[in-house]
């Protein structure tokens, strides 16, 4: 299962890529054009989503549609495998931004979180 061989690896390294579970998270409840998802995920640039979906497509996770129109308009959604894969990393986000307190502040300890060593 860790040989570098192994196909189930190069899945979890796009998933768990810095904007693979990102992708995973936005397109939970619908579909969404590129612009829409990259609008959704901040911070994220046009080259680094494209290339995430190009691996997610790839990997069975994300369907791309293309509708001929001038420009193309491409829609990404998940698929039964993307939403299995994805359902967990959303409860996980979900369970993460329910402990923390409210503004998110980066630096502060989370509600029944112990507090870190020298901080």
């Amino acid at each position: 299962m860790f040989h570098t061989d192994c196909p189930a690896r190069a899945v979890v390294d796009h998933v768990t890529s810095r904007w693979g579970v990102w992708v995973l998270i936005a397109l939970r409840n619908n579909s969404l054009r590129f612009h829409e998802l990259r609008k959704s995920i901040r911070g994220i640039s046009e080259k680094m989503l494209a290339q995430t979906l190009r691996a997610l497509v790839q990997d069975g996770l994300v369907w791309r549609e293309v509708e001929p129109t001038t420009p193309p308009q491409v829609t990404y959604g998940l698929t039964e495998f993307g939403r299995d894969i994805g359902e967990p990393l959303t409860e996980l986000f979900d369970r993460i931004t329910q402990r923390l307190p409210s503004g998110g502040a980066e630096g502060t300890v989370m509600a029944g979180a112990p507090p870190r060593p020298g901080g």
